[in-house]
């Protein structure tokens, strides 16, 4: 009975190596067939892109975002507080010199024009009879003073009688003293009318001084709302198209509200924007090329704006076609400004094999496969990468995105 047991046992120990045996040979098959996977395997030539490696030249750009705008818009805004009476011309509208755009009603502003005429002339009533007065004034001191030397004359007589009827024996020394003490009393009071006469002259300089600013300030007033009132004929100054108008009938406007635009659309600009990141890197002359659809517009920067919003620099773009037939007003564009350039590099169209690093895995044709090989990447744009090493001119590459084969050493291209 212990030896039918024993075999029993050996016989299953015998059975589980075997099955661990079996197990451990396939598994050293599939990883074999896996390896052989990964290290060759195939692609259909419909499922990727590919590119030719040439010489040439090629520009580093960082993408930014950029909007199309009129280069010459001039906004109008009103000049005086009134109410939208009329609209004349209609956004789309196209409108020549001269041109009426809109009409205020400028009933308030008259009125108060008028107003402002009655204040002047009451103003300049004012002065002529602040000047008769002051000429009165002035008048009648120098009566007083007139009447005053000839007072003094009479008292200086009065002391020359005195002095001689005292010599003669007809007077006494404290009649002489007297009319003399008169003749400088006299003289005191001529001095301090004189004196008058002088402060009353720079007085009366002064009050005709203010009251001719207070005019001449009363003036201004009215000229410049008087100038207003014509630019409150609301026209255009040039030739273009009213891009906006204040539609508002009746509304009420405030001077320095904006009533219309009028945009010149034989001449464009690029507003463009990129992260504040890149600040150190954009200035001012530095190449730009905006891309409409499928053209490129190439261009400057002519201004960057000195404040930052929300981590965002904003930017002007000056075009060399800024008349191209494909720009519009407010359209969104690609802007790609150019930072470096090279000529006469290795260069191969880009794609999404193509991931940013300074140094990555490429897959070149030959004879029907595609091998791997480690290639440095240079200077890139939305067109081109720059391969420095490891590839000739003519070798055709594999740019869509290889990351599936990350693993494999080479790959059959399939019809």
């Amino acid at each position: 009975m212990d030896t039918i047991i024993e075999e029993e046992v050996r016989a299953g120990k015998r059975k589980k190596t075997v099955i661990i045996i079996s197990a451990a040979i396939i598994l050293f098959i599939v990883m074999i067939w896996l390896l052989r996977f990964s290290l060759s395997s195939s692609i259909k030539k419909a499922d990727i892109h590919t590119a030719v490696v040439e010489r040439g030249n090629i520009e580093n750009t960082i993408t930014a975002s950029g909007e199309v705008l009129p280069e010459f818009e001039e906004i109008i805004t009103s000049p005086i507080n009134a109410s939208v009476q009329e609209v004349a011309m209609d956004a789309g509208s196209q409108v020549k010199t001269g041109q009426s755009v809109l009409i205020l009603d400028k009933s308030a502003a008259q009125t108060e024009c008028e107003k402002l005429k009655f204040q002047l002339e009451s103003k300049r009533n004012d002065i002529k009879k602040l000047k008769l007065e002051l000429d009165k004034s002035f008048y009648d001191i120098r009566s007083n003073n007139d009447v005053k030397q000839l007072h003094i004359n009479s008292l200086e007589a009065d002391v020359e009688n005195t002095k001689r009827l005292f010599k003669a024996g007809g007077g006494t020394r404290e009649d002489i003293e007297k009319a003399e003490l008169n003749l400088k009393v006299a003289q005191l009071e001529k001095q301090q009318l004189e004196n008058e006469i002088k402060t009353k002259q720079q007085t009366m300089q002064v009050e005709m001084k203010e009251a001719e600013i207070a005019a001449a300030i009363q003036e201004n007033d009215l000229q410049e709302l008087e100038r207003k009132l014509k630019l409150a004929n609301i026209v255009a100054s040039r030739d273009g198209v009213v891009t906006w108008v204040n539609k508002n009938i009746g509304a009420s406007i405030h001077e320095g509200d904006a009533l219309a635009r009028i945009a010149d659309l034989s001449s464009f600009k690029v507003q463009g924007s990129i992260s504040d990141n890149y600040l150190d890197e954009l200035h001012r002359g530095m190449a730009a090329i905006v891309r409409i659809n499928e053209t490129q517009v190439r261009g400057i920067v002519s201004n960057v704006q000195p404040s930052i919003q929300n981590s965002v620099v904003s930017f002007d773009i000056q075009l060399d076609e800024r008349n191209n037939k494909l720009l519009r007003p407010n359209m969104k564009v690609e802007v790609f400004l150019v930072t470096a350039s090279q000529n006469n590099v290795l260069r191969v169209a880009n794609g999404a094999a193509f991931r940013g690093a300074s140094s990555q895995d490429i897959f070149v044709l030959h004879h029907g496969k595609a091998e791997r090989r480690t290639v440095s990447i240079g200077m890139s744009n939305f067109d081109y990468v720059e391969l420095k090493n490891n590839v000739q001119p003519g070798e055709v590459i594999i740019i869509s995105d290889m990351s599936s084969y990350k693993n494999a050493k080479e790959i059959t291209i399939s019809n």
